[in-house]
Order: C-alpha cells, then structure tokens, then sequence
C-alpha cells in the first residue's frame, strides 16, 4: 500500500465500484428497440465490457451501423428509460457498499465522478439513498469532459490537498494519472487494472483500510 495519510478525499467511480446496473441499463436499450419496432436484443453481457467509456466510444460500440447524429439522437431517448428504470428497478449494490459509506462520511468527504449520462448518478442516489453521504459528484453528460478533467473540477472546487480516485477499469487507472490522483483498485467490478496505489477485493476491505489510514 502506498497511500499515505492525511488523504482529504474519497472520489468513487460508480458503475463496477458501487453497484452494478448494467441489467438495467441493458433492459433501457430492448425498451427502446421494442417501442420502436427494432428487432434487436441487448444482453447485459452485450454492454458489460463497455461500461467506463465515454458516451462516443459507447455508442460506437452499441450502435456501430449509425451515424453519429443517429447514436446521439437515439441515446437521449434510450437515457429518458434508463432514468425510469433506475427509479422504478435500480441495480444491485456491491456487499458493504452502504454501511461502508455511510462509516467513510464520518471521516472523509465522498465524492462520485463517473462517465455516465448528466442525472443517472442522480437517480443512483435516489434509488440508494445515500444523498446525506455524498458531498458533490460530477457524470460525463454534464461536461463532455473527460474524467481526468472531472476529477480536477472537484480538486480545484473543494482544494483538496490529497484526494483519492477509486475505480474498477484501467481506464479509472489511467484518467487517475492524468488527472495527478492516486488511483485505488477494486477487482470485483468490470474490469481489470495492474497500475494502482492500492488493490481491494471487496467494498468492505476498502472502507476498513480508509477507516484506519
């Protein structure tokens, strides 16, 4: 473990570090394609290798045959079901991940950076019920700008002196480098990563090691 106190901030990716919702998020895309008459079909396996990307590089993958202004203009209809679903069904909380934060906030400020759509953190917290818990989150479809970026609008809106970037993709490891935060690891998400300053295996094991920074 290379991290060394004080640390001043905990900013959590979402998808693949605090829950997992990419059922839901698969079920906003048959939505879309049954309201529309598409015969197609979306399976959670279909998106699970896409989840930390950014809306372009997402979409080219889900939607390769159209054009850009196509994908776009098809996301915002599938993003007004995605936020329906999410309310109505949410997605699956990782083990630890509530008592795990609501022990954090006692000690530290918990921040969420994802590149999600603008509000899907919104209903996320909603759904949670962890607003009391989190002091400020930033999502992709509010800037359009990388996470790098929006982990450095957090930085320079609170001043930390040594925040923390949590995440579950190499793609969290290397916005991280970018953005001058030490990168955390968790390995039960999405993806897969060898460069960190720390590696957990469960939500639970993360909180108690912050807990006794």
């Amino acid at each position: 473990m290379l991290i060394k106190p004080p640390v001043d901030a905990l900013i959590f990716d979402m998808d693949g570090t605090l829950w997992d919702a990419v059922e839901t998020y698969a079920q906003s895309w048959n939505e879309y394609f049954k309201q529309h008459g598409i015969t197609r079909h979306i399976s959670k396996a279909d998106i699970q290798g896409y989840m930390g990307l950014e809306a372009a590089a997402y979409l080219e993958k889900v939607l390769p045959a159209n054009s850009i202004e196509e994908r776009i203009a098809i996301y915002k209809e599938v993003v007004v079901i995605q936020y329906q679903l999410i309310a109505a069904v949410g997605g699956t909380l990782y083990n630890g991940v509530i008592e795990g934060l609501q022990a954090l906030s006692k000690k530290y400020k918990l921040f969420i950076v994802s590149n999600c759509p603008a509000h899907t953190i919104h209903y996320f917290i909603q759904w949670a019920n962890i607003g009391g818990l989190i002091t400020d989150t930033v999502a992709h479809g509010q800037t359009g700008k990388p996470k790098c970026e929006n982990i450095q609008l957090l930085i320079e809106k609170y001043t930390f002196q040594s925040p923390v970037y949590i995440g579950d993709t190499n793609g969290d490891a290397v916005q991280s480098r970018l953005a001058k935060v030490p990168f955390v690891f968790v390995d039960y998400g999405f993806g897969s990563s060898t460069d960190y300053v720390a590696r957990f295996s469960s939500f639970t094991a993360l909180a108690d090691y912050f807990l006794a920074l």
